[in-house]
């Protein structure tokens, strides 16, 4: 998933955007109310955290602006303004949630889950697929292991194998299959994955979708990586 930080206190901007990434969530940065129209305008993300205070255009009007432009990409307004006034004049212009600084990472990162939720066909912070499980919350991926019986099942003290086991893969490779269980049975096109999970630094040019997703289904177990159909000429498809 895509967030755009609109923020022009560079460290925090920063301190965000590393966090976030280090959470799997591809990220890009404007420091300034009329950069980040400009780039909400042009881009696709899933999120916008939108600083309200901000230099040649503040967040209310950015906020505004988009959504008069058609735009409905979650936005979440960052600002040390209080006052309840403060607060209903970014809700009244088209915010989704609004986080008073300081706060916690932690928060944010609940705050992030929440307007994901409210996305079309979403409604969990956790995804399936048949006895896999990908939570957003722990960012575990794990799958049942046929026959095994669980470490938590103290009846069966012989067993040796736990019915549960977990997947260990890269942020990106995480962030790839979140996607695909995000969008079920739709196809989806390398654009559409490198506007997702990647941000403004890859090389539209290269394979990065093609390495990235080979070495997903390479570590998943068949029964999963069969299901991700390669659509020849359109993408690929989570089935």
């Amino acid at each position: 998933m895509k967030i755009l930080i609109v923020e022009d206190e560079i460290k925090l901007n920063k301190a965000l955007s590393t966090g976030l990434q280090n959470h799997g969530y591809a990220v890009e940065s404007a420091f300034d109310g009329e950069e980040g129209e400009k780039m909400a305008r042009i881009n696709a993300y899933d999120l916008i955290l939108l600083d309200v205070m901000m230099p040649k255009r503040d967040g209310v009007e950015v906020c505004t602006n988009l959504r008069k432009a058609g735009k409905k990409t979650p936005i979440l307004m960052l600002t040390a303004k209080d006052a309840i006034e403060d607060r209903v004049n970014g809700l009244d212009a088209g915010a989704d949630d609004y986080l008073i600084k300081p706060f916690a990472f932690e928060e944010l990162l609940a705050r992030v889950r929440t307007l994901f939720r409210r996305a079309p066909l979403t409604t969990t912070d956790v995804f399936t697929l048949d006895g896999l499980t990908l939570d957003t919350r722990t960012q575990k991926v794990t799958y049942k292991i046929a026959g095994g019986a669980s470490t938590r099942d103290t009846k069966n003290s012989d067993a040796k194998e736990p019915a549960e086991k977990e997947l260990t893969l890269t942020l990106r490779e995480y962030a790839l299959l979140e996607y695909f269980l995000r969008n079920k049975d739709t196809v989806l096109t390398r654009g559409d994955l490198l506007e997702h999970v990647w941000d403004i630094n890859y090389d539209s040019m290269s394979n990065v979708v093609d390495v990235h997703l080979k070495n997903l289904r390479k570590k998943l177990p068949k029964i999963y990586a069969k299901r991700i159909k390669t659509i020849w000429g359109k993408g690929y498809k989570l089935i």
